[in-house]
């Protein structure tokens, strides 16, 4: 199994001994988010002081970027460290963020989220082949490209294209389009087996790829620590996370597959009631458990092959953006022996 780890976006200074740091602990990659700091500047800082660790977003905002700028920033990263060590992991995020922080029009995210792969990697066709640039869908078109923007060659094929999905649709794009699924935290393993994996199967069914070739990442929560404070504080932590994802609708189905239903309806009464301080002591200890493997470092090897092995590929071990894993190089050596199906070129 692959782990990887968070890198300390807030400040580009901290990010290449942070990273050299991560590297040689034995992690996979790192990944960034797009919440309070940009997700590709720190990504280069990372792989300019680092030479195997992959840099993923995960995730970039889409439909706030022009794919033709995604194909940019994907296309120098990869030309500078190596296409196997570059993926660009993309969300379409909610409606009211679109509209209402990025100022950009919104429409059913599926469908153009299909277009907006299609048409990096048609970008990146054109710049590899020199045939002339000609995308048209209906949500995106690129028929202009003249050799003054066409970047320079590199040898190797273009950067990985991963996907945030949450529902059956996006989940079906993910599974045809991408190169690696990006599950959310908020999930179960009964929900992941369930409700997820049908769908990714048989989208890879559907365009004849093979499940080694596509990478499940996420679908839970990592709780551990080196001692029982440490995992204590960290399940506090996941208990309020688990409160505030599963107050939102959204996110309801993977409740109701455990017959929480009801919770999720509570948990969403009091966000309207302002009661944010008091969700967390909604949400039991059992249910905690549905969404995380917990243990100490001593332990968690076995409680992440018993909550995500067989089915996901690669996990987040940090407990938030800002705060990257401590797991060991030892335990880290330890997962890395957990079989699983994908097979990272």
């Amino acid at each position: 199994m692959r782990i990887f780890t968070t890198l300390p976006q807030e400040n580009l200074r901290n990010v290449g001994p942070a990273a050299q740091a991560i590297e040689a602990a034995g992690y996979a990659g790192v990944s960034t988010q797009e919440n309070r700091h940009e997700p590709f500047l720190s990504l280069a800082v990372a792989g300019a002081a680092t030479q195997r660790l992959e840099l993923h977003t995960g995730v970039a905002i889409a439909f706030a970027r022009s794919p033709m700028a995604v194909a940019n920033v994907g296309w120098d990263l990869a030309a500078s460290y190596g296409p196997s060590r570059v993926t660009i992991g993309l969300g379409s995020q909610v409606r009211a963020h679109n509209e209402r922080r990025f100022s950009v029009p919104w429409s059913p995210p599926a469908p153009r989220m299909r277009e907006y792969i299609q048409a990096v990697r048609a970008i990146w066709a054109a710049w590899k082949s020199g045939d002339k640039l000609a995308y048209e869908g209906k949500h995106y078109r690129f028929t202009l490209m003249t050799p003054n923007f066409v970047p320079e060659p590199y040898d190797g094929p273009p950067p990985r294209l991963g996907l945030a999905a949450v529902g059956p649709a996006m989940l079906k794009v993910a599974a045809e389009e991408s190169d690696d699924v990006k599950l959310h935290v908020f999930c179960t393993r009964k929900y992941l087996a369930e409700n997820i994996m049908p769908i990714l199967e048989a989208g890879l069914a559907k365009v004849g790829r093979s499940r080694e070739s596509f990478e499940i990442s996420g679908g839970g929560f990592v709780v551990t620590g080196k001692d029982d404070a440490a995992v204590a504080k960290m399940f506090d932590w996941v208990r309020y996370r688990v409160a505030f994802y599963g107050s939102t609708p959204a996110y309801w189905p993977v409740f109701e597959v455990h017959g929480l239903g009801d919770l999720g309806r509570k948990l969403n009464a009091m966000t309207r009631a302002g009661q944010w301080d008091q969700m967390a002591r909604e949400v039991s200890d059992d249910v905690v458990h549905l969404f995380a493997a917990v243990g100490r470092h001593d332990q968690i090897a076995r409680a992440i092959e018993a909550r995500f092995g067989g089915l996901v590929d690669s996990i987040g071990a940090s407990a938030n953006s800002s705060k990257p894993s401590d797991m060991p190089s030892d335990l880290l050596q330890d997962l890395a022996r957990l079989t699983t199906r994908y097979r990272h070129a």
